[in-house]
């Protein structure tokens, strides 16, 4: 008992020095369990003599990583990627699959067995990418889009490695013997994880939806989040069961909660369990690698890493260009993906656990796969100037013809709006532009929408709106205007900074999907921002003023006052069921009503001193004796049976209940 305690004392002590280590040069905190787990295992300081102790809760790590991936993933999504995922993703799962299969092969490994190390060599860190990209605002690039395409199918290819590796390891082990048998097994075992999936698919579409609707109804945050352990744990616990992995239940989990409106709470729940066990995961690898093993074959594993890269960034890069992309995004989304990911150790771990893998050949495999996710922060964060140095001729001449055809096409333009972004809200833009006679010139990244618009003679050129070339090649030193009508938040702010780089006193509009942006775009920089709700409801609402009689000009004058308080008047909103996931987890303003019962604290006593530690709330109203009255006065005093309605964060307003009712 006291060695697994002073095990489990100095496992979190390692980490957190290691954990922090790693942030602060900025490498993927994976790493630095897997390194807490080499130093910590058997075969170098032997602090933990007997991994079985963490085994079990690191399988749960798994688990939770798995339903997390789930969540993440959606139909629509794919029905909207399906050609980069079941294209591009398929052939470079399959290719990559057989490239590093036959090389297992060629070292004398079975062809079963070899298959699989291809596999889960196949696989990238969804993680470590998508972080990354986001941060770099490249999500919306090409090269993203593609990248994350392919990671998705990735995630999925994982599925029937999943379900073949615990069958074939008791097959390999002498639990069934010969090859006919073992047919059967894998075919029986697919077979049992299509009915899986079916029956927690009609689960989940006929009870999780439900079931979550009448816990959200308790206003609980401990039931809430015991109901989503028990959810992925039950699935877990039945693909187990019929003696498959406890990941796949886990992933069809989190795809059935995927589609409800409950999906980012249930992330947000979670995140604490997953992280914990998954750097418990993470421990268990690195405790699978023997350093002395490991430093006796150091040039092979060096080359297998080096290796690793350039195999997968050459089948990338090529299925990229067969693809009809241009060989800089070919190139970009190749060394976005050239590395080792978490699936891969999880698939290796569990090769690992069935005895697939010999012990040598393993050591290597997982050594390789490390030291590949180690540079993949690099490859990713650099992966433009490596290709401007790999391709200056090609790459260079195609961005400089890009901006020179933008130049050429706007020199003419004078006082034009500049709009960045051309999807729905901005092809809108344009078409009222148009009526009025003002001259416009539009960028976008998406190569499809941008082929049909400039068939259609429309002035949209492709171009990324963040680079000061493309900017510049569009004119935005004589433009009278700039909009900013693009989806993704990250790209919208990376543009807004750009744009004031380059000219601080052109007047920038900023289109948003919500208010949570409004004021972090508005320190940055833009001229008037535009959430999407917030339009749409005005427009509604002057819809109706106008058919129940009110004059144009008089609805004209409210819109305008409410535009000129950035919306004041329209932020928060009482939340109900439906809202309840979203408003926990997002930073939206909501409002809030609080009954004043005769033992509560408030009573007695002023609206200013309620507010006196509680700067984040606002009172929107009181109502007294079923009169209700806006904006009342701080000195009023409270009074039993007053409501307040009240405006702020959900977390702030929880706290601020507790204190008029109970007290601080």
């Amino acid at each position: 008992m006291h060695n697994t305690l002073y095990e489990v004392l100095g496992l979190l002590l390692v980490s957190v020095i290691m954990v922090a280590g790693f942030k602060r040069l900025h490498l993927p905190p994976i790493l630095g369990y897997i390194v807490v787990g080499i130093l910590m295992g058997p075969h170098a300081l032997g602090l933990i003599a007997n991994e079985e102790n963490i085994h079990f809760l690191a399988e749960f790590g798994i688990v939770f990583m798995l339903f997390a991936i789930g969540l993440e993933f959606s139909i629509p999504q794919f029905l909207t990627m399906r050609r980069t995922m079941l294209g591009l993703g398929s052939l470079q799962v399959v290719f990559s699959m057989t490239v590093f299969g036959f090389i297992a092969y060629s070292l004398g490994v079975s062809w079963q067995v070899s298959l699989l190390a291809g596999g889960a060599l196949a696989m990238s860190s969804t993680a470590v990418v998508l972080k990354q990209l986001n941060e770099q605002a490249e999500m919306q690039s090409r090269h993203g889009r593609n990248a994350f395409g392919i990671l998705l199918f990735q995630d999925l290819a994982a599925i029937p490695l999943l379900i073949i590796i615990p069958v074939l390891g008791a097959n390999l082990s002498g639990a069934a013997g010969t090859d006919s048998s073992m047919s059967h097994e894998l075919v029986w075992a697919l077979v049992k994880g299509i009915l899986a999936v079916i029956v927690l698919l009609v689960v989940g579409r006929t009870l999780i939806r439900p079931l979550f609707h009448e816990v959200a109804r308790s206003k609980s945050n401990e039931l809430f989040t015991l109901t989503v352990l028990l959810v992925a744990i039950a699935a877990a616990a039945l693909t187990s069961s019929l003696g498959l992995s406890m990941a796949l239940g886990a992933f069809i989990a989190g795809m059935m909660l995927a589609e409800t409106e409950f999906r980012h709470q249930v992330e947000s729940d979670i995140r604490p369990f997953q992280d914990v066990l998954l750097g418990l995961f993470f421990i268990t690898i690195g405790i699978l690698i023997d350093l002395g093993v490991v430093w006796q074959h150091v040039g092979l594993v060096l080359a297998l890493t080096i290796g690793l890269i350039v195999v997968k960034a050459l089948v990338v890069g090529l299925l990229e260009y067969g693809f009809g992309n241009n060989g800089g995004v070919a190139l970009r989304t190749a060394l976005v993906l050239a590395h080792g990911g978490e699936f891969g150790f999880a698939l290796l771990s569990l090769m690992f656990n069935q005895k697939l893998l010999p012990e040598l050949e393993g050591q290597v495999l997982l050594a390789a796969a490390i030291f590949s996710m180690m540079l993949s922060p690099i490859l990713i964060k650099y992966n433009g100037k490596i290709t401007k140095k790999v391709m200056a001729g090609t790459y260079n001449k195609d961005r400089q013809a890009q901006e020179s055809i933008i130049a050429t096409e706007s020199e003419h333009l004078e006082d034009h709006v500049l709009i960045c972004g051309f999807g729905r809200v901005g092809q809108t833009l344009a078409r009222f532009l148009k009526k009025a006679g003002i001259s416009y010139i539009a960028l976008d990244l998406d190569i499809a929408r941008v082929t049909e618009a400039k068939r259609a003679g429309e002035p949209v050129y492709y171009g990324d709106s963040s680079r000061k070339e493309i900017l510049h090649a569009a004119g935005i030193d004589r433009a009278k205007l700039v909009v900013l009508s693009i989806s993704d938040f990250a790209t919208s702010l990376k543009t807004l900074y750009r744009v004031r780089e380059m000219r601080r006193e052109v007047q920038v509009m900023v289109r948003t999907r919500d208010e949570a942006h409004l004021s972090q775009l508005m320190e940055a920089g833009a001229t008037e921002v535009i959430p999407d709700t917030f339009e749409a409801s005005m427009m509604l609402s002057s819809q109706v003023l106008l058919l129940m009689g009110h004059s144009p000009a008089s609805i004209l004058r409210e819109v305008r006052k409410v535009r000129q308080s950035q919306y004041s008047l329209l932020r928060g909103f009482y939340p109900g069921e439906s809202d309840e996931a979203a408003t926990i987890d997002k930073p939206t303003t909501i409002l809030h009503t609080i009954i004043l019962q005769a033992n509560a604290t408030a009573v007695g006593k002023t609206l200013a001193s309620l507010l006196t530690h509680h700067n984040d709330i606002e009172i929107e109203a009181i109502k007294r004796d079923g009169i209700r009255g806006d904006e009342p006065a701080m000195s009023l005093i409270l009074q039993a049976g007053d409501i307040l309605v009240v405006r702020g964060m959900h977390e702030a307003i929880t706290h601020f209940e507790q204190s008029v009712l109970l007290g601080d």
